[in-house]
């Protein structure tokens, strides 16, 4: 069995391979829970490629532990590990915890029990205080990792963003444009998908084509450069009815 050393090593070799996708299969070979710590340290990597392509491990190998028989994996397991980014996330854990939203938000997006039982508290992390739920992100770049995780979360489970249609509104009043453009890209996914209440955003969407911030966008597993504006306009065309 690989040390931890190589296993980082081999990780990030397989995840800056141009087949990369193809080969996540390799990693079910491992024990899940060997892999968490190598994909927790590689959301930090120089790459912006590989930091993205780790999120997209991590999802897959989290929702593998969820389901998994073996010893030091199940449900009980994946939830830890989900803790263990919660915790990352709070400010008295002395860290910042880049990338773990991005991470957390393509768990759930992998896995509907999962989901379940996590999507409010992903959401908290953008929203204002509300019936104890608040949980507001001041550093701009994880309230970044949110939005995207949300919109990521809609693309499998938009039932469960039902009650988070004024969030994501809110999310188009963001000072940070970036924030403003992947709120407006999740209530395109939401509305495509006949999330109720998305028809609000209509004149805020419109307001918001015009947003010439750039942002570099994860989707299909490739990275996209697109505007604010241009994800404010894809939104409002897939919005039913427009």
């Amino acid at each position: 069995m690989p040390r931890y050393r190589d296993l980082k090593r081999d990780l990030r070799d397989l995840l800056a391979d141009d087949g990369w996708a193809a080969r996540l299969r390799e990693l079910d070979a491992v024990p899940a829970r060997r892999l968490i710590g190598p994909l927790f340290s590689l959301l930090l990597d120089k790459s912006e490629a590989v930091r993205w392509r780790a999120v997209s491990a991590f999802g897959r190998t989290v929702a593998r532990m969820a389901d998994g028989q073996e010893p030091g994996e199940g449900l009980e397991a994946a939830r830890v590990v989900l803790r263990q980014c919660l915790w990352r996330l709070n400010e008295e854990s002395g860290g910042v915890g880049w990338g773990v939203p991005e991470a957390l938000g393509e768990t759930l997006f992998q896995h509907r029990r999962l989901a379940t039982e996590f999507h409010r508290v992903l959401a908290s992390y953008v929203r204002e205080e509300q019936h104890g739920e608040g949980n507001s992100l001041d550093h701009v770049p994880l309230r970044r990792g949110v939005y995207w995780a949300l919109g990521r979360l809609a693309q499998a489970h938009p039932d469960l963003l039902a009650n988070e249609v004024s969030t994501l509104l809110a999310g188009l009043a963001e000072d940070d444009g970036a924030c403003r453009g992947l709120a407006a890209w999740a209530l395109g996914i939401l509305g495509s998908k006949g999330g109720a209440g998305v028809g609000q955003a209509v004149a805020a969407l419109a307001a918001l084509e015009s947003d010439a911030t750039e942002i570099v966008l994860f989707h299909d597993g490739g990275l996209r450069h697109a505007t604010a504006g241009a994800l404010a306009s894809e939104a409002l065309q897939g919005l039913p009815g427009i």
